[in-house]
């Protein structure tokens, strides 16, 4: 057994030529920056909501799971620590990009549009206010960076890399699953405003949805009962560290060292309800 990543937030373990053990921690980052202090039960939250997804999703498209019982696992893993937030999974040929699907006009498209400048390689035609829902979801990919930041790309960009045929593939179960989880999402009081997914190729060639589905980390939530166009919404998701860090700069700086622990355990707070609300 060895550990081939420490990510922002996951502990990767490879346990065999075919399986890997993913831990995801309590660690938090915003703007690609590993805050000091964890963000308690973060990682538990992750991983549930994450399990349900993969579940609810799997008449789509296969996904990378295993198992989540640590009796599944080597011995390292079957104690407390690892409780909750352990997954054994297949390793695949991970593809070398986030696959995004956005609903709502937010974020660095929010940003590109204020400036009319095209957005992955896309036009956005209409008049949208901020976090206005768009007409019909966009795709919009990048570069995966594990140091630093990802880079938007256009579709074309995906497809010359890995392949029309499978770009496409990708393109329509991306979109598949957003739809079908926004539904359910929306009439559990929760607005999936947008969210990335990763895919990888199995050992028999089959793609496979991997990594995480649909969590705080990897979407924007929003509480519809909150819901305004033209603002920022409540969020269910790390926004809220993110807002904190933006409105308390010093000297021009981010004080990713110094945020207080109300914040991050309101931050805690609202992770737990996001779990509630989707998995009840």
């Amino acid at each position: 057994m060895k550990k081939v990543i420490s990510g922002k937030v996951r502990e990767v373990y490879e346990i065999s030529d075919d399986k890997l053990v993913i831990v995801t921690t309590d660690r938090i980052s915003a703007f690609d920056v590993i805050l000091s202090k964890p963000v308690a039960d973060k990682g538990k939250v992750l991983n549930a909501v994450s399990l349900f997804w993969f579940d609810f999703t799997k008449n789509i498209i296969p996904n990378h799971i295993i198992s989540s019982n640590l009796k599944d696992m080597p011995e390292h893993f079957q104690n407390s620590e690892f409780e909750g937030r352990t997954i054994l999974v297949k390793k695949l040929k991970i593809l070398p990009f986030e696959f995004i699907v956005r609903g709502y006009m937010f974020g660095n498209m929010w940003e590109a549009y204020s400036k009319k400048q095209e957005f992955c390689g896309q036009k956005i035609e209409g008049d949208y206010k901020l976090a206005e829902k768009l007409a019909t979801p966009l795709f919009t990919p990048s570069t995966k960076a594990h140091v630093g930041h990802d880079e938007y790309i256009s579709f074309q960009n995906v497809k010359d890399a890995i392949g029309a045929e499978l770009a496409d593939r990708i393109k329509n179960i991306s979109m598949n699953i957003y739809n079908t989880c926004y539904d359910y999402a929306y009439n559990k009081g929760i607005i999936i405003a947008d969210t990335k997914f990763e895919f990888g190729i199995d050992e028999s060639g089959a793609l496979v949805i991997a990594d995480e589905v649909l969590t705080p980390d990897s979407s924007r939530f929003w509480s519809l009962s909150e819901y305004k166009e033209g603002i920022s919404p409540k969020s269910y998701d790390k926004q809220f560290v993110r807002d904190w860090l933006l409105n308390n700069k010093v000297n021009g700086e981010m004080q990713f060292n110094n945020v207080p622990d109300d914040i991050l355990a309101k931050t805690s707070d609202i992770y737990n309800e996001c779990l509630r609300k989707i998995t009840g």
